[in-house]
């Protein structure tokens, strides 16, 4: 057995094995037996397929960034070959038929992936506990949240089975985990990474795919990997000058960063540990010469947060119809009442909503790019708090008893309409939505963004710095991400601990 398996992040352990030290099969050795004694208490792997990584190994991987690194891929988006999809849901389970592009891309880096990583219902919430899998358990204390949509990669990454895992982001589900379980977490900018063949865009263009990892430069390489025009792409962006792991390895010049404090989510309550860690955090970034100064995008919260759930809500009945239609009226009765209700406020909405919606869209996203213009990235926090406790964030068992109502309801007067004027909406969804009071923004505008792993709490729970660069500058986000790595500013891993 390869003892020294979590000392390595990915790209080492691949130096390992193209140089013959270790082979590809001892890692997997490695990564199963992690997997084996640690799964059963994280529930961060909800499906595995171990002899077929062994059959990998014995065919031949591919040489590439990644020859031989295990790896895990996130039970949403990525359509992986002869293997189940069930997006966290218990009406969903489809074997898929394809790779989808950003599979195919990190599969030619030569990964050898060896299951699926829990997830909510159709990445809809904050925290992964679906009906269908059971809780994730935070690495750092069991009973805690991970944090979603991405929580199972993140728990992995952070736990040491494997060095990183495919993340996707539609309202911080790769910086919000990332932030809970101290790893690294990067969204790219909109566009550019692949999420056909079978969507253009998710959420809008909310939605953006990629990995957590423990290392900024296994980012970085596997984004270089992945990004760049495929077939039927709404839009294609411009490649940086050099490559991405070029940028994380040198330092950026001297940045004058926003100081980003009030949350854009209405009665949001940022805790002071938190608070604490954005003070150290921008100390820590002037002592290394650069400028952070107090600023805020002006935008408008009461607004901000309602043109976000109209779209995602839009989206989620447009799913939840494409479930009743391929699998039959009997899988929508198996749906989480949160799920059941967003689709049911979606079939509320006219298509002038979403229009509107999608304006205040780009007023913010015109307002943070007229701050970006005088500064070259904002910092705040990942999430206002540090991890709470399972059954925080999910409905209880009262509000799903109310929502299961309302979808009664509904078949004689319009709840969705309803639910909006009354303010119940706003009600039920706060506790959500604030912990998202500064991930969203990131989604909204499109912008990459992502969280560093620089605080601890006192209960022993991880703190996430959010940084936001302008659109299509990954490039100065991952220099300076690698200048505090290398400065010794990143928390340990769980399993180093």
């Amino acid at each position: 057995m390869f003892k020294e398996y979590t000392q390595y992040d990915a790209l080492g352990l691949a130096a390992l094995v193209n140089s013959g030290q270790v082979s590809a099969k001892e890692l997997l050795d490695a990564a199963v037996d992690t997997a084996n004694r640690l799964n059963p208490k994280l529930n961060t792997i909800i499906h595995r397929f171990d002899e077929r990584a062994y059959q990998a190994v014995q065919a031949g991987l591919p040489t590439g960034a990644f020859t031989g690194v295990p790896y895990l891929l996130k039970d949403l988006s990525f359509y992986f070959e002869g293997e189940p999809l069930t997006m966290g849901s218990r009406s969903v389970n489809v074997v898929n038929t394809y790779d989808s592009e950003i599979v195919k891309r990190m599969k030619a880096t030569g990964v050898n992936t060896f299951g699926k990583t829990n997830t909510p219902e159709f990445g809809l919430i904050i925290t992964t506990e679906p009906k269908a899998h059971g809780a994730a358990h935070n690495p750092f204390k069991k009973g805690y949240s991970t944090g979603g949509s991405s929580g199972g990669s993140a728990a992995a990454v952070a736990s040491g089975i494997v060095p990183m895992a495919g993340a996707g982001d539609g309202g911080g589900s790769i910086r919000f985990p990332a932030a809970w379980c101290g790893a690294f977490g990067l969204k790219p900018s909109r566009g550019r990474n692949p999420l056909g063949p079978a969507f253009g865009e998710g959420w809008d263009g909310a939605i953006a795919d990629h990995v957590i990892t423990r290392s900024v430069c296994d980012s970085a390489a596997m984004l270089d990997a992945t990004s760049g025009a495929e077939i039927g792409a709404p839009y294609v962006i411009a490649p940086p000058d050099g490559t991405f792991l070029q940028a994380a390895m040198r330092a950026p010049r001297p940045l004058t960063i926003a100081l980003h404090q009030q949350p854009l989510v209405a009665n949001t309550v940022v805790d002071k540990e938190v608070l604490a860690v954005l003070e150290q955090t921008a100390a820590q970034l002037e002592a290394m010469g650069h400028r952070v100064i107090p600023a805020e995008p002006n935008i408008n919260i009461e607004k901000f947060w309602h043109d976000f759930l109209v779209v995602i809500c839009a989206h989620t009945a447009f799913t939840i119809d494409n479930v009743e239609r391929s699998f039959g009226s009997k899988h929508i009765k198996n749906l989480e009442p949160q799920t059941y209700n967003m689709a049911m406020i979606g079939r509320s909405l006219s298509a002038v909503d979403l229009v509107y919606a999608k304006q205040g869209w780009h007023d913010s996203q015109y307002q943070t790019g007229k701050l970006l213009a005088q500064y070259d990235m904002i910092l705040c926090p990942t999430v206002p708090t540090p991890a709470v406790k399972h059954g925080v964030l999910p409905p209880s068992r009262t509000e799903e008893m109310l929502m299961r109502s309302a979808g009664v309801l509904n078949k004689g007067f319009d709840m969705g309409k309803y639910a909006f004027s009354s303010g119940t909406i706003e009600k039920l969804s706060a506790p959500v939505f604030s912990k998202m009071a500064f991930t969203l923004l990131g989604n909204v505008t499109g912008l990459p963004a992502m969280s560093v792993p620089v605080g601890m709490s006192k209960k022993g729970l991880p703190i996430g710095m959010q940084l936001i660069g302008r659109m299509n500058d990954e490039a100065t986000l991952l220099s300076l991400a690698g200048e505090m790595e290398r400065a010794g500013l990143f928390t340990k891993p769980a399993f180093d601990k």
